[in-house]
């Protein structure tokens, strides 16, 4: 007899946005697609292509002596340490890594943790009932999590935007603890936050400033400490983290700052107290790509070089890929090139794959609505004969698309909504 009350199920779920379900209705697949990378290459259904959508932006995730690392490590140490650091998960290479990387970013202490996104979730800890957090509308996934998971006031200000941020902080309790959070390199274009105008209003509003450096740390400033540091207010954050999946050839994650509130987290931050620890291939492998990335500079100088003459070559072709960098900052290894609704996206994805070239198609909530990109990345162990393979691809799609490649006429992403402001 069938059930006179039947009920919603649980697995009847649509997939999770608009652009997928656009992106499902063509014939392209572009997601989950396996692949093998190295040295600025990927081998895509048993065909060699270029790699422009890695962020391995140094070149280290394949280097013989990170790999040797990771190897010796594996056979000293096994593959796991099957448990919680608190626990049984702790190594003499945790503790390593940690000193170095407080050493390279000039802090206190530094904890690392399995995963940059768990390195993130970790700051829930910080953020209490009765505290207030300001956050950047772009800010990453990870960071959206750990201050939904928080039991702070959440508040919400435009993208990039200290004026905004001045007036939120001001018209909030006085008497609140108060952090500003933000990417210091945001992921999918590249744009930096203006951190001296967000460190100088936290300072003047008595809140902290913690920045994620997943995407810049190893990569932009004098000594590679990140965006902070190219900008001249490293001193000014109050708190690091960052991940070792993007400069430093690994996977992991670190928080960096004062020994004491390190020490908090590492007691009281779920993401780190209840998974297990970061295994010793890892740990070994960052520890040896830390170590390169400061003896060979010309790394980071060389993917910044080959970044702006690619952005130069897809700008003349006519592309899109938003504002310049200011006269005095690099362009970085992220190129958002903007395209028009979800099916021009990956129709282009289709085109420079078809040319040679692997790139990430890429819409909401990634970016924001209204708005769709192909991310291209590059790498310092792309050739110069790489870099001009992309921009022959760009150009063959060009030749080939239907879709509309002007300034004048590509989809913009809209104004970041009203900031929200929720309990």
């Amino acid at each position: 007899m069938p059930d006179s009350n039947p009920c919603a199920d649980l697995f009847d779920k649509p997939l999770a946005s608009p652009f997928l379900r656009a992106v499902h209705a063509t014939p392209v697949r572009p997601y989950y697609r396996p692949l093998q990378a190295r040295d600025g290459e990927a081998v895509v259904d048993g065909r060699k292509v270029v790699m422009a959508g890695c962020n391995d932006y140094l070149g280290l995730a394949t280097d013989p002596r990170v790999t040797a690392a990771a190897a010796t490590a594996l056979r000293t140490y096994g593959t796991s340490c099957s448990g919680a650091r608190t626990l049984n998960g702790t190594l003499p290479l945790h503790g390593e890594l940690e000193a170095a990387v407080a050493d390279f970013l000039g802090t206190e202490d530094a904890a690392v943790v399995t995963t940059g996104f768990q390195a993130n979730l970790a700051l829930a800890a910080l953020f209490g009932t009765g505290d207030a957090v300001f956050s950047d509308a772009a800010n990453h996934a990870s960071l959206i999590d750990a201050i939904r998971l928080g039991a702070a006031h959440r508040v919400r200000y435009r993208h990039a935007d200290p004026a905004h941020l001045e007036r939120l902080l001001a018209e909030a309790d006085p008497a609140a603890a108060k952090a500003v959070v933000t990417d210091g390199m945001f992921s999918m274009d590249g744009a930096l936050a203006p951190l001296p105008a967000l460190t100088a209003a936290a300072r003047r509003h008595g809140a902290r400033t913690l920045v994620d450096g997943a995407h810049d740390i190893g990569l932009l400033g004098p000594t590679g400490r990140g965006a902070a540091e190219l900008l001249g207010v490293h001193g000014q954050v109050d708190l690091f983290t960052g991940t070792f999946s993007k400069c430093f050839g690994s996977t992991g994650g670190f928080l960096a700052g004062p020994a004491h509130v390190i020490t908090y987290l590492r007691y009281a931050a779920r993401a780190i107290l209840f998974s297990a620890s970061m295994p010793p291939a890892a740990l070994a492998a960052a520890m040896s790509a830390l170590e390169i990335s400061i003896d060979e500079p010309w790394r980071r100088h060389r993917v910044l070089s080959l970044a702006a003459r690619l952005r130069g070559h897809l700008a003349g072709l006519g592309y899109d890929t938003g504002p310049a960098p200011a006269a005095a900052l690099p362009s970085g290894p992220v190129i958002a090139v903007r395209t028009g609704d979800a099916a021009d996206c990956v129709r282009l994805w289709q085109r420079l794959l078809d040319a040679g070239v692997f790139t990430n198609p890429v819409g909401p909530p990634a970016v924001p609505e209204g708005s769709t990109i192909i991310r291209v990345t590059l790498q310092a162990t792309h050739t110069d004969a790489h870099a001009d393979r992309i921009a022959e691809a760009f150009a063959t799609a060009r030749r080939a698309s239907s879709v509309p490649v002007t300034p004048a006429v590509l989809a913009r992403p809209r104004q970041a909504p009203a900031p929200e402001t929720v309990r």
